[in-house]
């Protein structure tokens, strides 16, 4: 269940605004996105948004973390996506689109702040800046679901449970956070036995024990999706060049892991 409480507004001068799309935009911008809506507090197992259900608001994580799940002919879902401050839950809306694809799962617990559907569309139409910043937040995610469809096929488990410790210290802006192997099952579609066995692999090796290990384990994925964010959102058009540099530090990483 979602709990609606007392916004903080993140527009007073000085304060901190604690998610990277709201910070990009002006304060006029931002304070017309934002509006009187209010920061929602999100429980874990919360479902913001079932598949082929209508979109009524967006949601631009402060320090909560949303899983994007997808499941097919009626099997158990498997997350194809993630969302933490450095973005919006909800970007079907920015393309003109009202029907959410995936189901929006809260995975770690933590504040966000919520617009309702008609106000992002309404600034979306008066924001140029708005509209930039989002669609270059799109393709990020589309980027990320690309990349995250290779993954599960051409990498092994041990690889990328690294890469989805990382990617959720990230947004949990925490090294250390509770989490079981039956999620980590459910999270990354493989039966519970075989999160077991890598996670003992990767604590065998004492690669689970500090971010430098995890990062030694991980597939080339985390690296290049991080370096994909920096370039596509500061549009730097520097992504041929930078996809190599990128190439060339995640094979270190695998060769660490060999």
């Amino acid at each position: 269940m979602i709990k609606k409480i007392p916004a903080v507004s993140p527009i007073r001068r000085g304060a901190p605004i604690r998610n990277g799309l709201l910070a990009r935009l002006s304060p006029d911008d931002r304070r017309r996105l934002l509006g009187d809506d209010q920061s929602v507090e999100l429980a874990f197992g919360d479902v913001l948004c079932e598949p082929g259900k209508r979109l009524h608001h967006v949601y631009f994580p402060l320090d909560s973390i949303i899983s994007l799940v997808t499941s097919i002919d009626g099997h158990a879902g498997l997350e194809v996506g993630l969302v933490g401050n450095e973005g919006m839950y909800g970007v079907p809306l920015a393309l003109g689109v009202d029907l959410s694809p995936l189901k929006g799962l809260v995975q770690g617990s933590g504040m966000a702040w919520r617009v309702d559907a008609w106000r992002l569309k309404r600034e979306l139409h008066r924001s140029a800046s708005l509209r930039n910043i989002l669609h270059r937040y799109a393709e990020v995610l589309m980027i990320q679901l690309s990349m995250e469809a290779a993954c599960t096929r051409f990498h092994v488990v041990e690889t990328r449970l690294a890469r989805w410790l990382l990617m959720t210290a990230d947004r949990a802006h925490a090294d250390d956070f509770h989490i079981t192997h039956e999620f980590l099952s459910y999270m990354l579609g493989v039966r519970r036995v075989g999160v077991t066995r890598a996670a003992t692999a990767l604590r065998r090796r004492k690669l689970i024990i500090d971010r430098a290990g995890l990062e030694a384990a991980s597939c080339t994925c985390y690296a290049t999706a991080k370096q994909e964010y920096q370039i596509t959102m500061n549009g730097s058009g520097r992504r041929n060049g930078a996809a190599s540099r990128g190439a060339v530090r995640a094979q270190s990483f695998e060769k660490r892991a060999a």
